[in-house]
C-alpha cells in the first residue's frame, strides 16, 4: 500500500473548492474564503485508511498553467469539482478538465478521478442524471460524490473516497463496460486460491477458508457467516459450492460481487496480503526480502522450510508414488509466472526409471537452488506462499546462513549440511560421467541423456557417521589458465584422469600444483575408467608416486560402465573429507602422520583398530559391533600384533644406529 495519498482539488472558479478543504479542516464553513488554501497534511491516525494524506488546491487566479501541469503529475488522485447548480461547470468537466488531465497523464497509468458536485444545498434535484453517462464514458472516474460545503454533506466521505481511489483503485481490478475481473485480477486471486487450498483438491473447505480469513483479516468466519458466504454463490452459480466448499469459480464471483458492490478494499487486502502492488505484480519487498550473507558463509534451508517443501510435494504428488510426474510438476508451478525448472534439472537430481523427479531430488534442487542463488530461492518460496502458509514475516525465515568456513576449521567442526566439490579434469576424462554415477546412472542411461539438456552439477545425500548430508559436485570448465575464484572456491576438490589416456593425468598434476597444493581444501584424485586397460601416463610421476609425494589419497579406481547403479562409496568419502578438511587420510596414505581416518573403511589391521577405537570411540563405536570387541581372539590378535610392531621397531632403531 501507498505510503501516503496526495489528493488535488480541480475546478472552474467559484465551485468551492477553498471551501471544500477549509470546511473539512475547521468542521465549519468559513466566513471568509481565500482564493486558494495552502496545502495541508492529515496525520495518519485520524484517517480512515491510516495513511497520511496531503490535500493541495488550485486557484486559476494565483497559479500559471504550468504550476497546475506540475501538481497534476504529482497528484495520486484527482477530485475535479463542480457546481451542482452550474450547468456550464458541469460542461466544463468534459470539455475541459478531463482532457487536460488525460493529456497530462500516462496512457497506461491513468490518475483517478472523482467527480465532486458542491452547494448541493442550493438545489432540491439531484445532478447524477447528468454525471452517469459521464462515470460510464471515462473508465478512471472511480465515483461521483454530490456534498455541501456550507452543511458539512458528505464532506469526509468524499475525501474517505478520494483515499480509497487510490489505495484501493477499481482500475487494476474490474472492467465496467464488461461487468467482469480484468485478467490480471484473475490471474492474482487463482494464485491465492491455489496457494490456500492446502490439500489441492479444488475446494476451500471450512478449515481453509477460515485459514484465509484469518490471514487475510486477522480474525475466523462464525459457522454461521461461513453458510452464509456459501449461500450467496450457490444462489448465483451452480458449480460455485462442491462438497459444502468454495471452489475457485465461487471465490472468484465473490470478489467480483465485492468489487460491485464498491468493497474494493476487501479484494486489495487479500492481494496486499499475498504481495501484490497497484499494478497487480509481486513486490520486490515481497519476493527478495532483505537476507545479509557475510563473506566465505553459505546459505542453506532451514527445518521448517523443508517441512513446508515436502508439503508442497505431497499436495501435488496425487498418485502418491514419491516422484512429481510432468503433469504433477506442471501443476506445482501453476502459481509461478514461468516454469522455474527446465529439462537440465532432471539431470541435476535423482529420477526414477521414468525420467521424474523423486522426493529426494526434489529436495536436492531445492537445496541446490539455496546454495548457488538464494535469492531465486526467496522468490521461488515468495511465489509458493511461505510466508503466508508458514507466518512468517518474510520468506528470509526459511533461510539459515551458516557461518564462516574459518571458525569451522578453527573448532574442527561444522554445523553446515552442504558440501561443494569440484570436479576438474582434462577433456573427456569422465567428469560428466562421475557427476551422472551420483545420481545412480550407469554408462547406458547416461548415453539418453541429449546434449542441451547436460547438466554441470549433480546434487544428492550422502550419509556420513550416520548424519545425512549433501554433496553438490559441479563440474568446471578444463580451461586450465581461466579458472576463477568461483571455480577454486568449494570444501572438496575432485581430480579427474582417463586412465586409458595417456595425456590425461597431466592436467590433474599441474591443476593441483599451481591451484590446491598450497591451499587448505581437500583434493582426492580419482582414476576414471577403471574398466578399460590402464596406460602409463606421460607424467614424470606416475598418479600412484605424484599422490605419495604429495601426500595425497592413493588415485580412486572408478568407472560407471555396470550393470546396475555405480557404487557410491567414494562419494561419501569426499563428503567426509569435505566435512574434515583438518584431518588426515586414513593410513592407505602412507604417510605414518594419521590422526584421523576419513576414509570410513576399516582396515584390516586390528591392532589400528582397536588403537583408533580408544582415541576416537564416539564415531568408530558406530562401525563396530560389541561381538567384534568382546571377542577374546580380537585381543590376542591385537597383543601378539603389538609386539610384532615393538620387536620390528626396534631392530630397525639398532640398524639406524649402526649405520651412523
Amino acid at each position: 500500500m501507498r505510503k501516503d495519498v496526495r489528493i488535488l482539488l480541480v475546478g472552474e472558479p467559484k465551485v468551492g473548492k477553498t471551501s471544500l478543504i477549509m470546511s473539512l479542516v475547521s468542521e465549519e464553513f468559513p466566513d471568509e474564503v481565500p482564493l486558494r488554501a495552502e496545502e495541508i497534511t492529515i496525520p495518519a491516525d485520524v484517517t480512515p485508511e491510516r495513511v497520511p494524506t496531503h490535500i493541495v488546491d488550485y486557484s486559476e487566479a494565483e497559479q500559471s498553467d504550468e504550476q497546475l501541469y506540475q501538481e497534476i503529475s504529482k497528484a495520486n488522485v484527482i477530485c475535479i469539482v463542480y457546481s451542482v447548480n452550474n450547468k456550464k461547470s458541469i460542461e466544463k468537466v468534459t470539455s475541459h478538465w478531463i482532457p487536460l488531465i488525460n493529456d497530462r497523464t500516462d496512457k497506461d497509468s491513468r490518475v483517478p478521478l472523482i467527480l465532486v458536485g458542491n452547494k448541493s444545498d442550493l438545489v432540491e434535484h439531484s445532478s447524477m442524471e447528468t454525471i452517469l453517462p459521464i462515470m460510464n464514458q471515462y473508465s478512471e472516474i472511480e465515483t461521483c460524490v454530490e456534498c455541501s460545503a456550507k452543511n458539512l454533506k458528505n464532506i469526509s466521505e468524499l475525501f474517505y473516497y478520494a483515499q480509497k481511489a487510490v489505495l484501493h483503485p477499481t482500475g487494476p481490478l474490474y472492467c465496467p463496460e464488461e461487468k467482469e475481473m480484468k485478467s490480471s485480477c484473475v490471474k492474482a486471486l487463482t494464485r491465492i486460491f491455489k496457494i490456500s487450498d492446502l490439500d489441492n483438491d479444488g475446494i476451500l473447505n471450512d478449515n481453509e477458508l477460515n485459514f484465509f480469513q484469518r490471514t487475510c483479516f486477522n480474525m475466523p468466519l462464525a459457522p454461521q457467516a461461513l453458510e452464509d458466504v456459501k449461500n450467496v454463490v450457490r444462489r448465483n452459480m451452480t458449480d460455485g459450492v462442491k462438497d459444502n466448499g468454495l471452489t475457485l469459480k465461487g471465490f472468484l464471483f465473490l470478489h467480483t460481487l465485492f468489487i460491485q458492490r464498491g468493497r474494493h478494499e476487501t479484494t486489495w487486502t487479500v492481494l496486499r496480503r499475498f504481495g501484490y502492488d497497484d499494478d497487480l505484480e509481486l513486490t520486490q519487498e515481497y519476493l527478495f526480502p532483505l537476507l545479509k550473507i557475510p563473506p566465505d558463509c553459505t546459505t542453506e534451508l532451514n527445518h521448517n522450510a523443508y517441512l513446508f517443501l515436502q508439503s508442497v510435494f505431497d499436495k501435488h504428488d496425487k498418485d502418491r508414488d514419491c516422484a512429481l510426474s510432468p503433469d504433477e510438476l506442471k501443476d506445482l508451478f501453476k502459481v509461478f509466472p514461468y516454469m522455474p525448472w527446465g529439462p537440465d534439472v532432471n539431470n541435476t537430481v535423482c529420477t526414477n526409471e521414468q525420467g521424474w523427479i523423486t522426493y529426494q531430488g526434489y529436495l536436492s534442487q531445492w537445496t541446490l537452488t539455496t546454495y548457488l542463488d538464494v535469492q531465486r530461492c526467496l522468490e521461488y518460496l515468495g511465489y509458493l506462499g511461505y510466508s503466508i502458509i508458514h507466518e512468517q514475516e518474510s520468506q528470509a525465515a526459511a533461510i539459515t546462513v551458516t557461518r564462516n568456513k574459518r571458525i569451522d576449521l578453527q573448532k574442527k567442526q561444522t554445523q553446515r549440511n552442504v558440501f561443494r566439490c569440484n570436479i576438474l579434469g582434462a577433456r573427456g576424462s569422465g567428469k560428466s560421467g562421475f557427476l551422472q554415477a551420483f545420481l545412480g546412472r550407469n554408462l547406458a542411461r547416461q548415453r539418453r541423456i541429449r546434449e542441451e539438456h547436460k547438466s554441470y552439477y549433480a546434487i544428492s545425500t550422502a550419509y556420513v557417521y550416520g548424519q545425512e548430508k549433501y554433496l553438490l559436485l559441479h563440474e568446471v570448465l578444463p580451461d586450465f589458465d581461466f579458472l576463477s575464484e568461483a571455480d577454486l572456491a568449494c570444501d572438496v576438490v575432485c581430480l579427474v584422469y582417463d586412465i586409458s589416456n595417456p595425456r590425461s593425468f597431466e592436467y590433474c598434476a599441474k591443476a593441483y600444483k599451481k591451484y590446491f597444493m598450497d591451499s587448505k581444501t581437500p583434493c582426492m584424485i580419482i582414476a576414471t575408467k577403471s574398466d578399460l586397460h590402464e596406460v602409463r601416463q606421460h607424467y614424470s610421476l606416475s598418479p600412484l608416486d605424484f599422490c605419495r609425494k604429495h601426500k595425497l589419497h592413493p588415485p580412486q579406481p572408478f568407472t560407471c560402465n555396470t550393470a546396475d547403479a555405480p557404487n557410491k562409496d567414494i562419494y561419501t568419502k569426499l563428503t567426509t573429507m569435505a566435512m574434515y578438511p583438518h584431518a588426515k587420510l586414513c593410513c592407505m596414505c602412507a604417510c605414518n602422520r594419521c590422526t584421523f581416518c576419513i576414509c570410513q573403511n576399516l582396515l584390516n589391521c586390528e591392532l589400528l583398530r582397536s588403537v583408533r577405537t580408544k582415541l576416537y570411540g564416539a564415531v568408530l563405536n558406530r562401525h563396530m559391533t560389541q561381538t567384534d570387541l568382546k571377542n577374546s581372539t580380537f585381543w590376542l590378535r591385537a597383543s601378539v600384533g603389538a609386539t610384532v610392531f615393538a620387536v620390528l621397531g626396534f631392530a630397525m632403531y639398532k640398524a639406524l644406529l649402526k649405520q651412523r
